[in-house]
């Protein structure tokens, strides 16, 4: 019987341990800003000061994987912070956001993905659960945060402190 009771007691221990939800951030940006309105621009002096900065205020967020579309603009905006974190940058379809928001949300890490002034907010949306307003094609400054906290998403949104001189270019 006291055998009975232990493995009982072990049991009952072990589940409650086993299901404690990991918490985990996915951190999403427009890409920065770009050089001219080209197809696939590089990006402007000023946008490749925003995507180091964006490496400084992510390297103590143990990011585990970057997603980016495959335009330059974005890789460009990724790369400081995969190199900062010793990271491959994956690519996404970003004409399928549901589908990586619920891939995000099965793998359950922290993780970057730069996007588009009308790609970043959906996404934003679908991982928070929620509308999220839409950016406007001057909009670089905006860090979304979406903290999984006992599965429960938590929508945060900062903005990144440099504010460069640019002109306007259309997404």
């Amino acid at each position: 019987m006291t055998n009975k009771m232990f493995f009982m007691t072990s049991l009952i221990l072990f589940s409650c341990f086993s299901v404690v939800a990991e918490n985990y951030s996915i951190y999403l940006v427009r890409h920065a800003e770009k050089l001219d309105k080209s197809a696939d621009p590089n990006l402007s002096e000023c946008g490749n000061q925003r995507a180091h900065q964006l490496a400084k205020i992510l390297a103590k967020t143990n990011i585990s994987a970057i997603y980016s579309t495959k335009y330059q603009r974005t890789m460009q905006t990724a790369a400081p912070t995969a190199r900062l974190q010793q990271l491959t940058i994956k690519n996404y379809n970003p004409n399928d956001l549901k589908k990586l928001s619920n891939q995000l949300q099965q793998d359950r890490m922290n993780a970057l993905i730069v996007g588009h002034s009308n790609t970043t907010p959906v996404l934003a949306g679908f991982l928070a659960q929620q509308k999220i307003a839409p950016l406007t094609e001057d909009d670089y400054q905006y860090l979304y945060q979406v903290q999984f906290l006992n599965e429960q998403p938590m929508l945060t949104i900062l903005q990144q402190p440099i504010n460069c001189q640019t002109h306007k270019i259309a997404n």
